[in-house]
């Protein structure tokens, strides 16, 4: 997978922790419901770190690259949601 870090602004995650995230077997691709992001082609992704850090970023993609426009910590919540799938998944 080849990223675009061109519009990558993010102070608290570095870019290799992003990789690592997509990479993440367990990890979530998701197409947002609100319009806003949908018109725009934006998708979110939740995946963890090789070290278990959870990481939640915003990205769009051409279907050969992707463009990691912001990522950040996962919130409570968005933590709860990637354990419960990925524990389906098992």
């Amino acid at each position: 997978m080849d990223f675009d870090w061109s519009l990558f602004a993010s102070k608290e995650i570095t870019q290799n922790e992003v990789c690592e995230s997509f990479e993440d077997p367990f990890s979530l691709r998701l197409l947002p419901d609100a319009m806003r992001f949908a018109q725009q082609s934006r998708y979110f992704c939740l995946g963890r770190t090789l070290g278990g850090k959870p990481i939640f970023s915003l990205y769009t993609s051409t279907g050969k690259v992707v463009r990691v426009i912001t990522s950040r910590s996962m919130t409570a919540e968005e933590t709860f949601f990637y354990d419960r799938k990925s524990k389906e998944s098992l």
